[in-house]
């Protein structure tokens, strides 16, 4: 054979790679499907990566069970499947697990859910004989077959703690203050306000990135879900009952020293009660007269507390009320509270379909955050840091 056709391996270059065929590398291995909650936002986000929205038909049978059929292949690829929590929240978990685990069991490579709007996220905590609903969730989520969950500003952050898989808390609030900033008239004549106690963190730190000043309305108008009697309130024990444990208790123990016995005390009645909590009337601590009055949250869902806040900022003399937050579910007849309150303007992201909802009330306006999703997938799909998408982000947001 010629020497000159003789090549080392090492000598051979491949051939170089245009722009285009390394973009397609990139993204060959990527399959975004959806369920049924959000399919819009699922386009948009496809759509913005360039990419075609995976085959993925889910449908109900006339007993109303689940069916998930994928079309494509998903064999070793990255899955993410797009599905946000609606008002239909069940049906929107039980999609979400099928199509989980029809990829798990597909052998694909990974399985990212993309939850904008995470369901059950306010059953975060214990109550009374109740029990943590995102906790008993995360656990079906991560047995389905997920590997990674990305969502959006969760109710609480330590939510994420209950999921044994790797969680990313995106931000929209880059997105409500770029807004507040470019679409509100002599924002800079604003106050950001707290609509409870428990918004304060958040309220004070879209005040400190825009300079403005910071309202929190004080006191309750109805009984939370913490205070409602439930019947578990036992009577206290009685007098003989309550001498004959003290007596009882007080022969187990060893003697102690006359000093110890003089710094002891004791209470005559058995176990003392909890001081019954008095919430008082609402209130408004800051000044909001003659100034915009802006009240951000996380999630519009039931409005009787945001209205009522927006008629208490009225009679103080707030001029226009705002009204921003990242999740608009905006159940039962929202639209049509929020029409006929005081409040000029509500702003939410797409997170949750509410097109219904801005038929009904014309004050609903939507930001559009699939570029912020779209970024996610991205990075995590190509290895790269999520610190770009946290900078400036501190506790209280």
């Amino acid at each position: 054979m010629p020497a000159k056709i003789l090549t080392r391996l090492g000598s051979v270059r491949p051939p170089k790679r245009c722009r285009s065929d390394m973009d397609n590398t990139s993204t060959s291995d990527i399959v975004i499907i959806n369920g049924n909650s959000h399919p819009d936002l699922a386009n948009m986000v496809a759509e913005r990566m360039g990419i075609k929205n995976g085959g993925c038909s889910v449908f109900h049978k006339s007993n109303r069970e689940t069916i998930v059929e994928i079309s494509d292949s998903v064999r070793g690829k990255d899955i993410y499947i797009i599905q946000t929590g609606t008002k239909d929240a069940n049906n929107n978990i039980m999609e979400l697990l099928i199509m989980a685990y029809a990829c798990k069991t597909s052998s694909a490579r990974s399985i990212v859910g993309v939850i904008p709007y995470l369901p059950y996220s306010k059953q975060c905590k214990m109550r009374k004989r109740g029990c943590i609903v995102s906790k008993l969730l995360a656990k079906m989520m991560c047995t389905s077959g997920l590997t990674h969950i990305i969502t959006m500003d969760l109710h609480q952050k330590e939510i994420q703690g209950f999921f044994d898989i790797p969680v990313d808390n995106l931000r929209a609030s880059p997105f409500l203050l770029q807004y507040i900033q470019e679409s509100i008239p002599d924002y800079r004549n604003s106050v950001i306000v707290a609509r409870n106690p428990g918004v304060a963190k958040k309220a004070n730190s879209y005040a400190e990135r825009l300079r403005l000043g910071l309202a929190v309305i004080h006191g309750e108008q109805k009984e939370t879900d913490a205070d409602e009697v439930d019947g578990r309130y036992s009577p206290p024990p009685t007098s003989a009952y309550s001498n004959l444990l003290g007596n009882s208790v007080e022969m187990c123990l060893p003697a102690a020293p006359s000093s110890n016995r003089q710094r002891t005390t004791s209470v005559s009645v058995g176990v003392p009660e909890h001081i019954v909590k008095v919430k008082p009337p609402l209130t408004i601590v800051g000044d909001v007269s003659g100034r915009i009055a802006i009240m951000v949250d996380d999630l519009i869902d039931d409005v009787q507390a945001f209205v009522a806040a927006a008629e208490m900022l009225k009679e103080h003399g707030a001029c226009k009320i705002y009204v921003l937050a990242t999740h608009g579910l905006l159940s039962s007849d929202a639209p049509r509270q929020l029409d006929e309150s005081p409040i000029d303007e509500i702003v939410v992201t797409n997170t949750i379909p509410h097109e219904i909802q801005k038929l009904q009330c014309h004050k609903i306006k939507t930001i559009d955050i699939s570029i912020l999703i779209a970024e996610a997938i991205r990075r995590i799909h190509n290895k790269e840091s999520m610190s770009y998408l946290f900078r400036n982000v501190t506790l209280e947001d």
